[in-house]
């Protein structure tokens, strides 16, 4: 019995021999139902809702994203060239992230940005000599911290104190008030966004009032403000994880906001992906051990990071014969002791078997790498009875291409 969102096992089976292992699949069908979801949870109010790139940027995923007209929310400039080449709109695109470049500003503005969310004074002065260098205005919002614990864990953490990310808010309201005054900038809102993998509401409520009274001190002094971006953020269900609905969301994103006149901008990433996606791998061996046996396989931490990265606990099923279930890890090749895809597992597997990864659709495929120097896995798109490569398998000259050597 499937415990989690994946197609069937004559499914994976087939495409595993067609397309070899280790690889992802998505399934266009949940796309479209988590874009059917956003869309409908938010419907009636003025919002634009931008797919955060960086949880997964394979194209034909963008490409859904676009013709589905949804925004994008992008933290380099590759992102936003990656958003391009797929058909969405700079102009529905939000520019985050808190170091950007020179030549991404320039690019942001040149491709025509929705808006560029500014986390700091230095940056804001860096946007406005670009945009005075480009005699062009740039639509900015500046983005707060909040000082709200997530409640998440610690590495995707971005309201607190002592987190990176976003304008202290006794420092935010002087800065409001100075870009204001800048030839460069046209400021168009405030943004904030606490952490990923939210199942609380509580602390987003709680980011929000404090946001929002400083968008009502800032409009009562004379500015015109006419967009929220709240973030992103909200969580999934990996195991036993109780995320609230798109719905809930978006109700108490909709009482914050009561009746001020504003857009509404959210940044959804994982949870419009996260379910959509498994990442196939094939049992090499099993290994025994004096505590559990090691059941390991050909995918690991160069293509699935989380659970080193995080302790991520991702859910895992067998394709293959029935047997008795054992104590095992699930790990992969790499020479890492942290290469473990599933700790304290009970199942049964045995070589040449397939294991279905789920809940990989977020933070897999684009956190990928070449350590130990494998080539990037191939990713295949299910779409009703078509299953469409979507990203060749990676071949070893790949792997130095663009190197030379004295």
């Amino acid at each position: 019995m499937q415990s989690f969102p994946r197609p069937p096992d004559k499914v994976l089976q087939r495409l595993a021999a067609r397309h070899g292992t280790p690889l992802w699949v998505y399934d266009a069908a949940v796309l479209d139902a988590r874009i059917a979801e956003w869309q409908r949870a938010f419907d009636g109010s003025d919002h634009r809702i931008c797919y955060a790139v960086k949880a997964n940027g394979t194209l034909a995923i963008l490409q859904r994203f676009a013709r589905a007209g949804l925004g994008f929310d992008v933290v380099s400039c590759g992102e936003l060239a990656r958003v391009e080449r797929a058909g969405g709109a700079p102009g529905d695109t939000v520019f985050s992230g808190v170091g950007k470049r020179a030549d991404e500003i320039d690019a942001a503005l040149a491709a025509g940005i929705g808006s560029l969310n500014c986390e700091s004074a230095p940056e804001l002065e860096l946007i406005n000599a670009r945009a005075g260098n480009a005699r062009l205005t740039a639509p900015v919002a500046l983005r707060v911290n909040p000082g709200v614990d997530a409640g998440t864990h610690r590495h995707i953490a971005t309201g607190d104190h002592d987190d990176k990310f976003g304008i202290p808010l006794d420092e935010a309201a002087s800065l409001a008030r100075y870009a204001a005054t800048l030839p460069g900038i046209a400021l168009h809102g405030l943004a904030v966004h606490i952490g990923s993998q939210l199942t609380d509401l509580a602390p987003v409520s709680a980011a929000l009032e404090r946001t929002l009274a400083l968008h009502d001190a800032l409009t009562a002094s004379g500015l015109r403000l006419t967009q929220l971006d709240a973030g992103g953020g909200l969580g999934v269900r990996y195991r036993d994880e109780t995320p609230p609905s798109v719905a809930d969301y978006a109700a108490l994103l909709r009482r914050c906001i009561g009746e001020r006149k504003l857009r509404l901008v959210v940044e959804p990433g994982r949870a419009l992906v996260a379910e959509a996606g498994v990442l196939v791998a094939r049992v090499e061996l099993v290994k025994p051990g004096a505590q559990h046996a090691f059941v390991v396989v050909d995918a690991g931490m160069s293509e699935l990071i989380r659970p080193a990265l995080y302790d991520a606990w991702h859910p895992l099923e067998v394709i293959g014969m029935p047997g008795e279930a054992f104590s095992c890890e699930v790990v992969g090749p790499l020479c890492e002791s942290g290469d473990v895809l599933g700790r304290a597992r009970t199942l049964y597997a045995e070589a040449g078997d397939l294991v279905v990864v789920g809940c990989a659709g977020a933070y897999g495929s684009s956190m990928s790498s070449h350590y130990n120097a494998r080539p990037r896995a191939a990713a295949v798109m299910l779409d009703g009875n078509d299953a469409r490569v979507v990203r060749k398998r990676e071949t070893i000259a790949d792997l130095w291409r663009g190197e030379t050597m004295s």
